[in-house]
């Protein structure tokens, strides 16, 4: 602590002058940093081209449209639904009817066997109460 009084000015500076600092040490390592952020932009690049390629070529889930619902009463809702799916490959659907405050009041899983590509399908969901709309939630392949 100091002696001074409360709101006095000092003409000195608090952190030091320029004199008491040690001196700076030249920047010759500048090319050495470049060459290494070239590298590590150069393997960034060749890593997300290859992840890029790996989700390219996968046969990731199947695509899935919701066309319509209908609600049918106090207790079911009907989807109609497509899937895109390949041909040889079985998949299931998860249906979901949510009420009005977005809660679930019923689901249902479907199975799409093999065989076709495009699949349409109308579903019925059975509901706990009243459901304000129907939708898939999603589709997974399994064989």
């Amino acid at each position: 602590m100091t002696d001074r009084p409360v709101g006095s000015h000092v003409d000195q500076p608090i952190l030091g002058t320029p004199d008491s600092f040690p001196e700076r040490r030249p920047t010759s390592g500048r090319a050495g940093r470049t060459i290494a952020f070239v590298v590590i932009g150069i393997f960034i690049a060749i890593a997300m081209g290859g992840w890029g390629y790996v989700m390219m070529t996968a046969r990731g889930n199947p695509d899935v449209l919701t066309i319509a619902f209908t609600v049918d009463g106090p207790n079911s809702v009907t989807i109609t639904f497509q899937a895109h799916k390949p041909a040889d490959r079985t998949s299931v659907c998860r249906l979901r009817a949510t009420d009005v405050d977005h809660v679930e009041v019923g689901a249902r899983d479907v199975t799409i066997p093999p065989g076709e590509e495009d699949v349409r399908l109308t579903e019925r969901v059975d509901t706990s109460s009243r459901a304000t709309s129907g939708s898939v939630q999603y589709c997974y392949l399994v064989q």
